[in-house]
């Protein structure tokens, strides 16, 4: 990597399959124009001189099902990029929509690989919603900036599968709808800047969220590879995938119609095949060539895929199109660009039917090699066809305006001649990758640089004397613990005088290098006040008020970095105000109430669920993050607050990893600090919404109730030995 000064930037992609060279492109519904817009980002980014170093995130794969490039966990792009791959849940390869459960240790895993790198990025820039969900964690961790890009929306989705008759449960069974709207959700309402590419996704698709914030929002189109897609010399000879369309077709010569897309009904290929299918002059004027990613066998692939295939097939046998069309079972990322200028060759045209179309990166890439195009009037082609005037807009329910679309290209050769030619001057006026870049890099260089190097530091032998703003006491054991024991109060560590008696002897005798810490929604007060009167011994961490405090011991000395960290955009007053609308909710004593923390009750039977209390505030345009447990207790906190996040910052802070911390809880609102790498550990007499967490690897439900089940913990995993034994493989470093 270059040491030159400039700027760090991490792209994170987390799921499909994404590669330096050969990109899979339409083998499955998660491998589309999204995996290939990063790695060309990466490389133009990287080749920019204000850049100093780029690293794509993405997940390891090591599945004998898909190439071994997956599980490479470093590929080099370039002398300044390359392709980072860390663990994330099974290491078999799983579409993005089970992926969920799996993101928080994702998000530790790319925490960790930050601390290898010794630098924290000056951008952290997410793709779709699930990356969204890690980048939000992650830079919120860090305070760096966030950038996000959608590629497409949930809400959006949700709309489109609920026109076309699809029911609302079947829509959450399979692509767990709400989940991926809350990430969204929180991703819009933490990132410095989202980059669109059309205006209609900011005014149309953006708009209907409720943290939709358009002056954080900017149009940037993507890119085309100019070094692959161009219009091919007068002596150009037909490219090998010429072989596999040659077996389709009775008159090869004759110009295509050239379909590229995923096979998803959404692309709606079949009403292309049924225009030209009943239409004779299109038959006689042209081939049709459908090319829908790669395939071995229909019957083995997921529905959604299977039945388009099935559908086409039955489609060419009702007109039979035999001779006519061809749709190749395999091609690779190279052919792309030689089936386009094999289309301008031949004087055909490209069209792109789909129903719904956020961008079109095949466009571009078609008018980049001279290819007149025809797309449905919607979304990205709409700014497309204005940028480059090189075709026609249909409506892609209408089979007749399809025909006449196709016609007029093929058969009025001067308007052809003129497209082609506005195609190939257009796209490098208005579609490179280094304009894209230039564009990107001025909207960056707005943004505030902070300096919080000191995070990545190693520690001095006195960090209180060095750096007096971290207000550590030297008996803290924070600087030379290489593990630590975290327990929440109420119903975890207190409750059970012997079993409390027991853990405190156990860690005094065993646990010399163990810090110790506390993680509670009590007050700081109300934490002390139980400690004493249970008699335990102060602990080196306290994370107090649902984390959004976090204090060090032995003088109970204030993280005032991690308030500030915090207090973005943290609006109480305001917060109060919106809540005074809500029935059923009741502000709890004041004693309760911390300057990051707002307490109520909730009278279930009376009050709108929590989500709706969560969409209420969002309407507000108020960033607050909500914790609900017992079925009555609302907490509200800043965006970034959480206890899993304080523990995150302080194993940072403090250069622990995060998996060498052991977590014991019982409630709801210890989820946070449960989920991800921690070793978490849930007492027997835990609360009945914490059982969802039941079979996810880190977290042992233990048999003792309180304390008891602490101890069972330490035993479980060797907590003052090797701390490895019962640890996942994607956990030990």
């Amino acid at each position: 990597m270059s040491n030159s000064p400039g700027l760090y930037i991490i792209l994170v992609s987390v799921h499909g399959l994404i590669r330096g060279h050969n990109l899979e492109l339409g083998r499955d519904a998660d491998t589309g124009g999204q995996t290939k817009y990063v790695v060309e980002l990466a490389n133009t980014l990287a080749k920019n001189p204000q850049v100093e170093r780029v690293d794509l995130v993405t997940r390891l794969v090591n599945d004998s099902k898909v190439s071994v490039d997956y599980a490479q966990p470093i590929e080099i792009l370039s002398d300044k990029a390359q392709i980072i791959r860390l663990a994330c849940g099974p290491r078999r390869y799983l579409r993005k929509e089970v992926l969920w459960p799996h993101l928080d240790t994702f998000a530790d895993e790319l925490l960790r690989h930050i601390r290898k790198v010794g630098r924290i990025p000056n951008v952290i820039h997410t793709h779709y919603a699930d990356a969204g969900y890690v980048g939000s964690r992650v830079a919120g961790w860090l305070g760096t900036p966030l950038v996000h890009t959608g590629h497409s929306l949930g809400r959006v989705k949700q709309q489109k599968l609920l026109e076309q008759g699809t029911k609302q449960d079947a829509i959450e069974e399979h692509f767990h709808i709400s989940t991926r709207i809350e990430a969204e959700e929180i991703t819009l309402g933490g990132a410095a800047l989202v980059i669109a590419s059309t205006n209609q996704e900011v005014e149309q698709q953006y708009s209907i969220y409720d943290r939709y914030q358009p002056e954080r929002m900017v149009v940037i189109p993507p890119g085309v590879d100019l070094d692959r897609f161009y219009s091919a010399a007068d002596n150009w000879h037909n490219p090998p995938i010429q072989t596999e369309l040659d077996r389709f077709l009775k008159q090869p010569q004759k110009p295509i119609i050239m379909a590229i897309s995923r096979p998803a009904i959404r692309k709606n290929v079949s009403s292309l095949i049924k225009a030209y299918g009943e239409d004779p002059e299109l038959r006689h004027l042209a081939n049709l060539v459908i090319v829908l990613g790669k395939r071995d066998d229909i019957m083995t692939m997921e529905s959604g895929p299977r039945q388009v295939f099935i559908e086409i097939l039955q489609l060419i046998d009702r007109y039979d199109l035999y001779g006519h069309i061809a749709y190749p079972k395999h091609h690779n990322a190279d052919d792309v660009p030689d089936l386009f200028r094999l289309t301008a060759k031949t004087k055909g045209v490209f069209i792109n039917p789909a129903l719904t179309e956020p961008f079109g990166l095949t466009l571009i890439e078609a008018s980049a090699c001279g290819v007149p195009i025809i797309a449905t009037a919607d979304g990205g082609p709409r700014d497309i066809l204005a940028a480059c005037e090189n075709g026609l807009l249909i409506d892609p329910l209408n089979i007749q305006d399809i025909q006449n679309a196709l016609r007029t290209t093929l058969t009025d050769t001067e308007k052809w001649q003129h497209w082609s030619k506005n195609g190939l001057v257009n796209v490098r006026k208005h579609f490179s990758w280094n304009s894209h870049v230039d564009k990107y890099l001025e909207k960056i260089s707005l943004f505030p640089q902070r300096r919080i190097q000191s995070l990545l530091s190693p520690l001095p032998a006195s960090p209180a004397a060095d750096h007096p703003e971290w207000n550590v006491p030297d008996t803290n054991r924070l600087p030379t613990a290489d593990r630590f024991l975290v327990c929440e109060i109420d119903n975890t560590l207190l409750g059970d005088k012997e079993a409390l008696e027991k853990l405190i002897q156990r860690i005094r005798q065993e646990g010399h290098t163990t810090g110790v810490g506390i993680a509670t929604g009590r007050t700081l007060e109300s934490t002390l006040s139980m400690l004493e009167e249970w008699r335990f011994p102060m602990p080196d961490l306290l994370i107090t008020s649902a984390g959004s405090e976090i204090y060090y011991g032995p003088q109970i000395v204030t993280d005032t970095s991690w308030q500030k960290h915090i207090g973005y955009q943290w609006q109480a007053q305001a917060i109060r105000q919106a809540m005074k609308d809500i029935p059923g909710v009741e502000l709890q004593p004041s004693e309760t109430q911390r300057q990051f923390k707002i307490s109520y009750f909730v009278d279930e039977a009376k009050a709108p669920n929590y989500r709706e209390i969560i969409r209420h505030l969002r309407r507000h345009q108020l960033l607050v993050k909500g914790i609900y447990s017992h079925n009555m207790y609302l907490d509200l906190l800043p965006i970034r607050a959480s206890k899993g996040d304080a523990i995150r910052y302080v194993a940072l802070k403090w250069g622990l990893p995060v998996n060498r911390f052991l977590v014991a809880g019982a409630s709801g609102n210890d989820e946070t600090m449960l989920g991800g790498q921690t070793l978490g550990v849930v007492v027997g007499n835990y609360s009945q919404e914490i059982e969802k967490l039941r079979g996810l690897p880190q977290i042992y439900f233990a048999q003792g109730h309180y304390a008891w089940g602490i101890l069972e913990a330490l035993d479980y995993y060797d907590f003052f030995g090797g701390l490895s034994q019962k640890q996942p493989e994607m956990m030990i470093a």
